[in-house]
């Protein structure tokens, strides 16, 4: 009854504190003044209202109406109301009125308010579980 635990259990027990969800961070702010030559990656949320020449890995994106971005956009949501030339891939995209996008979007979830500009392909994304069920084709 008042034993003590074994330390299977209690290694268990660090593995389970350890894997344990992440706290949410805060946001991160690229300002209007800033301008970043370089890939920037960030398991958190990324607000852009400067100008970034370089890939973006994030997990949301929102650029502002002064933002700007020149490369490959990987998210898993994404809101634009500034500028962006390169691909966008993300399961949701929403394009503002003041959006302006120069390139193909990959999505699952795609809104476009009236007045965005966009030049490219809308590319519907499969759900990974569809992804899974395809046949493999035998060789």
């Amino acid at each position: 009854m008042f034993s003590k635990p074994s330390k299977a259990a209690s290694s268990s027990a660090r593995t389970e504190a350890l894997e344990a969800p992440r706290k949410s961070l805060p946001c991160s702010l690229i300002a209007e003044n800033v301008s970043v030559d370089g890939d920037l990656a960030s398991d958190g949320d990324v607000q852009l209202d400067g100008a970034l020449r370089g890939d973006l890995k994030v997990t949301n994106l929102s650029i502002g109406e002064t933002g700007q971005v020149e490369g490959t956009i990987t998210a898993d949501a994404v809101e634009v109301r500034g500028r962006v030339v390169g691909a966008i891939a993300a399961r949701s995209v929403r394009l503002f009125a003041s959006a302006r996008i120069d390139g193909d979007i990959t999505h699952e979830q795609l809104a476009i308010e009236a007045g965005a500009h966009f030049a490219g392909r809308s590319l519907k994304a499969q759900p990974v579980q569809e992804q899974l069920s395809l046949p493999i084709a035998a060789e």
